[in-house]
């Protein structure tokens, strides 16, 4: 198969590992990143830790990747046939208000970021046909720039409608990425979405594990009501839920029809036990001091699409607003932390 030249905006977890991936498979890579980590990483390059089936092999360092610190720099790598992105959705804006200048130069765009906002704000600026929408499923922790961990190994996702869809699904297989391709961007980024709301943001304000959410009473149905204003929403849009690579996100969805003595037992053994001690991704925002939060794209998404469609989604708006105010500095940092009371109180 013929190797592709790959540009990664950003190296952060999603970014490496995809990236470092493709690179390790023989492909070219190159990296656009922020000044002063691109010199990080021309000292010690990338380093992937995929040993979670294979836990006597050592860490992986590609070696035929470049790192740029302009976009303009790196287009002197190229031509390209794909750009990977897989930046924090909160990050996206002003990713493109760099790109517009070089909006002619730049190739398909596969991506990878959480909620279902991204794409549209992409061909926005870049074109309509110029992106491919997916999703990763596996289980990457980040150490450092450049440095990750796979933690669980499930799948890639992107669209099958794009005349690089098999190429590209071909060149991440290849790589150990278990890529699957979907008919309908809509179902594969709003399932996407759905697997990342549970214990995300309640888990976030209450600097509590999933497992610890969901042995909550009262927790469980608040997360179990979310869930439901969420897929309502996605019914209203004519969204279908779908199962993603290693996610059974339709069991996910059928959950939360079954009786709370049922299905409290199953959530907490499939997120609580899922997820063991790791804290979820909107704990690191709250507590990175950034003042920005991917909730805005998650529940927030949830709450604006709802509007749209005549769905009301009262926990999502609540979750949403109370999680922003904690990021933005409006409440203090540890105002509902470990209190659950405190927060179902809201609703």
């Amino acid at each position: 198969m013929q190797k592709l030249n790959f540009l990664v905006f950003g190296a952060g977890a999603i970014g490496t590992y995809v990236g470092g991936s493709l690179a390790l498979a023989g492909n070219r890579v190159t990296f656009l990143e922020q000044p002063k980590a691109v010199e990080e990483l021309r000292q010690r390059g990338l380093v992937l830790d995929l040993t979670v089936d294979n836990p006597s092999s050592a860490a992986c360092r590609p070696s035929s990747v470049e790192f740029s610190s302009t976009l303009e720099e790196a287009l002197k790598h190229g031509p390209f046939d794909v750009a990977i992105f897989a930046l924090k959705s909160f990050d996206t804006a002003a990713a493109l208000d760099g790109m517009k200048p070089f909006a002619g130069q730049l190739p398909p765009i596969l991506c990878l970021s959480n909620g279902v906002d991204n794409e549209p704000d992409l061909e926005a600026v870049l074109g309509p046909g110029t992106v491919l929408a997916g999703t990763v499923t596996s289980s990457v922790g980040r150490r450092g720039v450049g440095d990750i961990v796979l933690e669980r190994l499930r799948g890639v996702g992107l669209v099958s409608a794009h005349p690089l869809s098999d190429r590209l699904s071909a060149a991440l297989t290849e790589a150990g990425l278990n890529a699957r391709t979907f008919p309908r961007a809509a179902d594969m980024k709003w399932s996407k979405m759905l697997t990342n709301l549970p214990a995300n943001a309640t888990a976030a304000m209450l600097d509590m594990t999933a497992a610890e959410v969901f042995a909550h009473p009262g927790l469980f149905r608040l997360e179990m009501e979310m869930l439901r204003e969420a897929l309502a929403v996605m019914k209203a849009l004519g969204v279908k839920v779908v199962d993603l690579p290693g996610v059974p996100v339709r069991a996910l969805a059928f959950g939360t029809r079954l009786p709370g003595f049922i299905a409290r037992p199953l959530m907490q053994k499939a997120i609580g036990r899922g997820r063991g001690a790791k804290m979820p991704s909107f704990h690191i925002d709250l507590h990175s001091g950034r003042g920005k939060s991917e909730v805005e794209w998650l529940n927030g998404a949830v709450v604006r699409y709802g509007g749209q469609a005549g769905v009301p989604t009262p926990v999502n708006s609540i979750l949403t607003e109370t999680l922003l105010a904690l990021t933005r500095g409006k409440l203090p940092l540890g105002k509902f932390s470990r209190q659950p009371e405190e927060l179902l109180s809201l609703v």
